[in-house]
């Protein structure tokens, strides 16, 4: 994993460690919490909805259709490991939370 543990790259790809609180009162991505980004969603842990808001808000987050947002590990737990093809352009929060090496020497 990259610094402070919660991104890493695999290729073209960025791999994130989560921290997820369902039930929120908005979605937001909040930050770090320990070794892991920590992403509010307002879905409910039943029938997947919490994921499925996780996927819907990384994707519009990083600007990038939703197929490229997958799980990795944790779907049935608050800690998940997600997989994102980005786009052209890293979001700001990204690069901010990132600091200088946010992108692989070979993208972007």
């Amino acid at each position: 994993m990259g610094p402070g543990n919660w991104y890493e790259w695999r290729e073209q790809a960025l791999i994130l460690q989560l921290r997820v609180q369902p039930r929120a009162k908005r979605d937001l991505i909040d930050g770090l919490h320990g070794q892991r980004l920590r992403v509010r969603v307002q879905a409910p842990p039943v029938d997947d909805r919490a994921n499925e808001a996780l996927v819907l808000l990384l994707s519009k987050a990083f600007g990038v259709p939703r197929h490229a947002v997958s799980l990795l590990q944790g779907d049935k737990r608050r800690e998940k490991t997600v997989r994102i093809e980005p786009g052209q352009v890293l979001p700001d929060w990204f690069v901010s939370l990132a600091g200088a090496v946010a992108a692989p020497a070979s993208s972007l």
